[in-house]
């Protein structure tokens, strides 16, 4: 792999029961792979992380977090430059959290949270109300709501294919009926594929993926309805509207200038 490798933080024990760590990684950057005594929470501000975790792919896009239980082997690729937050939990919070690898919803509040530490560069609360808000950070990751992975990926190679050609072409609009006449199944036995083996549909597969791509194309400079073309949309107002809904009502140019900011 071509690409630059990550630090990552050496301790021989958690310098704090809740550690914060914040962060801006370049594109093409990668970690190794290693596993820890304690949990770690992965999340991005802005961009887009995939991680590898104990044999499984997960992506991890605003709103969204990556929870990785204690001793379990990751190492995370960033195809473009992000904004890093990550917390590492000691054994006593995480009895209460999964115990497998999955994704999380980030709420309003642990997101402001996160980014409030990250701009006072708080690593270790210490003060009585940097103490105050690292417990809530537990307890927001207590209820989050538990996804089990946010673009999960196909085993049987004819579906594992469609996925495949549908993030190479993210615009391609094919109906299922299309694509499964391609593999050689009926429509009905790819549905029920997309379920047994996604956990959703494979429209709410596709619209994900659209998602993503769309959250990496917004790094550059193409317009918010050359983008929408792109990804399949007929109109630009019809990727915004979807755009909203996954993003909490940022609009894609709202989303582009957070970034250039950050």
């Amino acid at each position: 792999m071509n690409n630059k490798l990550l630090s990552i933080p050496d301790f021989s024990g958690l310098p704090s029961p809740v550690y914060l760590r914040h962060d801006e990684f370049g594109a093409d950057t990668h970690s190794a792979s290693h596993s820890h005594a304690w949990g770690q929470l992965n999340f991005v501000a802005h961009g887009v992380m995939e991680l590898d975790i104990a044999g499984q792919r997960f992506i991890s896009p605003p709103h969204y977090a990556v929870w990785i239980p204690p001793t379990t082997e990751h190492s995370c690729y960033n195809r473009q430059a992000i904004v890093y937050r990550s917390v590492y939990l000691a054994l006593e919070h995480c009895a209460s959290l999964p115990s497998e690898p999955c994704t999380l919803v980030i709420s309003d509040i642990l997101k402001a949270i996160l980014n409030d530490f990250a701009e006072r560069d708080v690593k270790i609360p210490e003060r009585e109300a940097d103490i105050r808000l690292a417990q809530v950070v537990v307890d927001q990751l207590r209820v989050a709501q538990v996804q089990t992975r946010y673009l999960p990926y196909a085993q049987s190679p004819g579906l594992h294919s469609v996925l495949q050609a549908l993030q190479a072409d993210p615009g391609d609009n094919r109906p299922l009926v299309e694509w499964a006449r391609e593999v050689h199944v009926s429509e009905r036995t790819l549905a029920r594929l997309c379920l047994r083996e996604l956990g959703m549909s494979f429209g709410d597969w596709r619209q994900r993926m659209r998602f993503l791509a769309a959250i990496e194309a917004l790094e550059g400079r193409r317009s918010v309805q050359e983008i929408a073309f792109d990804m399949g949309y007929s109109s630009a107002s019809a990727f915004i509207s979807m755009f909203q809904r996954l993003v909490a009502g940022c609009t894609p140019e709202q989303y582009r200038r957070q970034a250039k900011k950050a």
